[in-house]
């Protein structure tokens, strides 16, 4: 299988002086996600959990919210019987009860590793009807507790130490458990990553759950935790408006800027709160 970092040889300078020497950056390659033998997208990722973003693309498509509606996700080679297996082409087995949207064939579109939105026609389009509401999702989070979340998702990426170019999505509990962690070069891919292991553990929907990105939140994010069933995303840099918006609609919490004990609350304030937390957990 593809690694995921890649061995280069760089020329350093320092005050002027230049130096050679071996680096370790990130792979980026495309993967190709098929419906049933039928093409559906090719986005630019980094090779590994290959399955799990097949799954939680899915997902935030509105294409299955179970995860018995995925018969099977398998590597195939590309057009022709005798080209060699790249792995980087997955085709999903769904069930034969699952009901695709026109429009997820129809698109068949290009999503490049720093926009998951790319093929989207309009923003209706990207409203994607959740199945899951967050509304009543009564989940309390401690502040005090959420400010340590960067820390561990920095302490815990594997890959990023080794090219500090990757990001991250981490998942945690009300009570502070890390239950996943996925690193892409796409910020959405690592979301997708994430939420595609929780449809094949059955964890759908992720409820009294906070997910943490390590970049800016955009729409696309507080989207796919919607559609997971995420009731908090947090980031540690800057949400956009739409993102703000979408967020107050969905009734998710929303928190930006999150480093040290620092934190912008833009949406869902009513769940961020210590005296709470301490009562109901």
């Amino acid at each position: 299988m593809p690694r995921r970092t890649s061995k280069r040889r760089i020329d350093r300078l320092t005050d002027g002086v230049a130096s050679s020497r071996g680096d370790t950056v990130v792979t980026e390659e495309p993967l190709e996600i098929r419906l049933d033998g039928r093409s559906l997208v090719i986005t630019m990722r980094t090779p590994g959990d290959d399955f799990d973003l097949a799954a939680g693309f899915l997902v935030s498509e509105g294409v299955v919210t179970r995860h018995e509606q995925v018969r099977g996700i398998r590597y195939c080679a590309g057009a022709t019987a005798d080209q060699a297996n790249t792995y980087n082409i997955v085709d999903v087995q769904l069930d034969p009860d699952v009901e695709v949207p026109e429009f997820t064939l129809e698109r068949n579109f290009y999503a490049t590793s720093s926009c998951g939105l790319c093929g989207k026609a309009s923003l209706d389009a990207v409203r994607t009807t959740a199945r899951w509401t967050v509304h009543d999702d009564e989940v309390a989070i401690d502040p005090d507790l959420l400010a340590t979340y960067p820390d561990r998702l920095r302490s815990a990426q594997r890959v990023f130490d080794r090219t500090g170019g990757l990001h991250a999505a981490a998942l945690f509990t009300a009570q502070g458990e890390l239950v996943y962690l996925r690193e892409d070069v796409g910020r959405h891919n690592a979301v997708d990553k994430l939420v595609g292991r929780a449809l094949l553990d059955d964890r759908l929907p992720l409820r009294h759950t906070v997910l943490l990105v390590s970049g800016r939140a955009s729409f696309e994010l507080v989207q796919k935790a919607a559609m997971a069933g995420i009731p908090c995303l947090a980031a540690v840099s800057a949400p956009s408006s739409l993102a703000v918006d979408l967020a107050e609609e969905t009734g998710m919490t929303l928190v930006g800027f999150l480093r040290g004990r620092s934190m912008n609350v833009y949406a869902g304030r009513h769940r961020v709160d210590s005296r709470q937390a301490a009562v109901g957990g």
